[in-house]
């Protein structure tokens, strides 16, 4: 490290650090709170599973679609403003839940919502790199924590409100107003001026040219850590089911995996520091591949939530590490790599769950989720594109 990288922050840097926090706090919040009153909705349209399962799909699609306009909207607007105010747009989208007649405007509601929380988080990811940059060391596997955390709490701010059959309209516009004045808040605190950094020489078309297989390698690690976390999302209660775990016990599959990730989050900028985010992705990436592979060797609910519990702390660290590295390659403007790197991200929680299901339904879920594993050694092998140094 060096002297700049030993200091300790600036006051402003300090404030900044806060309002970025809050920003991923909201956004891991915002949504959440609607995944608990989903029976409700089902309920209230008349959906069948599958229609219901159609416009949920509408989410992934917007923010594929929407997401490669984010850079646009960074250099034009600046990381803070976008992703201040996006959030305030994204929760006046979600109001529109509350009032949709059909599965169609539902579906069109979801597509909305996708499409500006792809556009918030690329925001919110490029912020928070610029303090990271102006703090000398990493902060962002913190930052990913407390959106981890905002999840959290969004769900159970929702589970509480359909627990106390409070109306979905007047749920909503409470979540929508609270969680607007916090990141209205927050942007003033957040670090003015442009997102450009100085870049290094030899700029230009030709080392654009050489960023691009590295910015592919970056979407397959990003795709990877997706692969993981929606394995426990998707497929950790069925896996448990299948072992004859009743409802309460295999809900704790997602959890495990969940719990665990927030925890190798929020401490692993420490980590990071000490032995960079390359090595530590790389043995992140073995410990979830070990750890799956022996819940899926020795079919028992407590090794299959050991499993999935290692697999979550694995691969806690790849995402922000995928994230910090393409946005700080040579030749780029600024967010053009957070924005590639987060539309593979989204890719892969788009792909993963039909990848494994087809194989569940070709050879069982066991061989499915040998996914999860292959997901830890492709890391191991493609983690060298990873920065290991200073993260100035």
């Amino acid at each position: 490290m060096t002297a700049l990288a030993a200091a300790p922050p600036t006051r402003q840097a300090r404030h900044a650090r806060a309002a970025v926090a809050a920003l991923f706090l909201t956004n891991g919040a915002i949504f959440f709170n609607v995944v608990p009153r989903y029976p409700q909705i089902k309920a209230d349209l008349g959906l069948t599973n599958v229609a219901l399962g159609a416009a949920i799909a509408a989410f992934p699609i917007g923010a594929l679609l929407a997401g490669l306009l984010a850079a646009t909207a960074i250099r034009r607007f600046g990381s803070a403003r976008v992703g201040a105010f996006g959030i305030v747009l994204t929760t006046v989208a979600i109001l529109g839940i509350t009032v949709a007649p059909d599965v169609y405007t539902l579906a069109a509601v979801l597509f909305t919502v996708g499409a500006l929380d792809s556009v918030v988080d690329v925001a919110q990811n490029s912020h928070g790199l610029r303090v990271q940059r102006l703090y000398g060391r990493s902060i962002v596997n913190s930052l990913h924590g407390v959106w981890s955390v905002g999840a959290v709490l969004g769900g159970l701010m929702g589970s509480a409100a359909a627990g106390l059959d409070l109306p979905l309209g007047l749920h909503l516009s409470i979540s929508a107003a609270l969680f607007s004045t916090v990141a209205l808040i927050a942007h003033r605190y957040t670090l003015a001026g442009p997102d450009e950094r100085s870049s290094e020489p030899g700029g230009g078309a030709h080392v654009t040219s050489r960023a691009v297989p590295i910015l592919a390698v970056l979407g397959v690690l990003a795709a990877c850590g997706a692969l993981v976390e929606d394995a426990g999302a998707s497929w950790g209660a069925i896996y448990l089911t299948d072992l004859h775990a009743g409802a309460a016990t295999a809900g704790l599959a997602v959890v495990a995996l969940q719990t665990a990730m927030t925890i190798g989050r929020l401490t692993g900028d420490r980590v990071v520091d000490r032995f960079g985010q390359r090595t530590v992705v790389r043995a992140g990436a073995t410990l979830a591949a070990i750890g799956m592979g022996a819940a899926l060797t020795v079919p028992s609910v407590p090794v299959a939530l050991i499993g999935f519990a290692l697999a979550g702390l694995g691969v806690a660290t790849l995402v922000p590490a995928a994230m910090h590295t393409a946005d700080e390659l040579p030749g780029l403007a600024p967010g053009t790599g957070l924005m590639i790197v987060s539309w593979m991200l989204r890719g892969g929680f788009l792909l993963s769950p039909l990848a494994v299901g087809f194989l569940a339904d070709q050879a069982g879920l066991r061989v499915g989720l040998l996914t999860v594993v292959a997901a830890g050694l492709t890391t191991v092998a493609l983690a060298r594109v990873l920065v290991n140094g200073n993260h100035r």
